[in-house]
């Protein structure tokens, strides 16, 4: 499995940005396509972004496209979520994940598709 390490979480306004960082170990993560999800109270994780293994494609979600971008930097073993123009709606924990296999030719939003998590960091947006 990938160890996988949220940070930049917090509490910010409406229209305010952030930037979300996931640092990865413990197996080469260039190989692996890797993603965010979130998940709010009383709903189930629901997938954001993913970015390709190749770093060739990125996939948003319909509500944050536009918004929200995903990169990685494979040097640093890192890929990050810039969050901009957030709304209330994008109150949830962040989670962090990686492909359940390397090398894998597609791209999954699913829960199942993704075999390492991170343990959340919380982001919340005051109106």
């Amino acid at each position: 499995q990938v160890q996988l390490v949220e940070s930049g979480g917090g509490l910010v306004q409406a229209g305010d940005s952030l930037r979300l960082s996931c640092a990865a170990s413990g197996r080469p993560f260039s190989r692996y396509t890797m993603a965010w999800f979130r998940q709010a109270p009383g709903k189930e994780r629901a997938f954001v972004a993913a970015i390709h293994w190749s770093g060739g494609k990125t996939y948003y979600s319909d509500s944050v496209e536009g918004r929200f971008t995903i990169s990685r930097d494979n040097a640093k073993s890192t890929v990050y979520l810039q969050m901009n123009s957030l709304e209330p709606e994008d109150t949830a924990v962040y989670y962090c994940a990686a492909d359940v296999r390397a090398l894998r030719p597609m791209v999954g939003r699913a829960v199942v598709d993704f075999g390492s998590w991170g343990q959340g960091t919380q982001v919340t947006v005051s109106s």
